[in-house]
């Protein structure tokens, strides 16, 4: 076992993540929070000419910073059946085997565990398709909808924090079916689809538009289902969906013959926001 991975098994993941979340949501002292997000864009090589404050002292914390709006037009919509959610590399895209996602290097998960055990929602992905998508720390860390949805169901999942870079994934067994989890299930054009937002090690919170921080504390799955028809929470293509404090990974899932993965789209390629990524093919 690497040091690296032994390091995440004998660190308290939750404890070192709940405090790294207060830690960034400190306004005070200003000059600690600007030197702190000073640093960060000059580690990670932050472009901050596309962020619709482009300066760290237009944000009141860290965690303001980390979650930025882009300014209108820096992220624009490609015509297509299937946008990419988010700005960051493909881990994994492809085919469902059955009910077996690949992970990394002969590793792979169930689609049952990584839906916290719901078989039901599960099987309306067997054989389906999956894009798995990593967010560097220099990414936009706003997910969007990747097609017009009705949200039917969210379930929290409570988990480890493991990293969720490349590394980890070649080396933890089933690293996304592990980690703390929010699978966002949505009904579309395309038949049932889900997202699920990953947590990781020192991502503070995840939230949703319609819910806001979604990743609380404890070990209980939380599941909602929202009334249908109404009131419905409807999202457009493009709209935003949630965002990380701090991480980490977007997995989605679709059903059966209902897409087709765009031929460029392969483990490594980078991706942004608002990209074609996939076309219908019961259209």
């Amino acid at each position: 076992m690497s040091p690296f991975i032994l390091l995440q098994r004998l660190l308290p993941q939750h404890l070192l993540s709940r405090w790294v979340g207060r830690l960034a949501e400190l306004k005070h002292p200003k000059w600690l929070k600007n030197t702190l997000i000073k640093a960060f864009i000059k580690h990670y090589q932050v472009n901050m000419e596309e962020a619709f404050a482009p300066y760290p002292e237009a944000y009141v914390n860290f965690n303001e910073f980390f979650t930025r709006a882009l300014k209108p037009g820096a992220r624009p919509l490609a015509v297509a059946d299937v946008l990419s959610p988010a700005d960051g590399a493909f881990s994994q895209v492809g085919k469902i085997n059955e009910d077996q996602i690949f992970q990394a290097k002969g590793k792979s998960f169930t689609t049952t565990s990584l839906l916290g055990g719901n078989e039901e929602w599960a099987a309306l992905f067997h054989d389906g398709d999956f894009a798995t998508i990593y967010l560097s720390p220099k990414d936009y860390h706003r997910i969007h909808m990747p097609i017009q949805g009705t949200l039917l169901a969210t379930r929290y999942i409570p988990g480890d924090l493991y990293s969720v870079n490349q590394t980890t994934a070649e080396n933890v067994d089933g690293l996304f079916a592990r980690n703390e989890r929010l699978v966002c299930l949505f009904d579309t054009e395309a038949g049932p689809m889900a997202a699920v937002l990953v947590g990781a090690m020192i991502v503070a919170g995840i939230e949703t538009v319609w819910e806001g921080q979604v990743a609380p504390p404890g070990s209980q799955i939380i599941t909602r289902h929202y009334a249908q028809p109404a009131p419905a929470i409807e999202l457009k293509q493009g709209d935003e969906l949630g965002r990380f404090k701090l991480g980490s990974t977007v997995i989605l899932l679709f059903g059966k013959d209902q897409i087709a993965w765009e031929t460029w789209c392969h483990a490594g390629n980078d991706i942004r926001m608002g990209e074609c990524i996939a076309s219908r093919i019961n259209v």
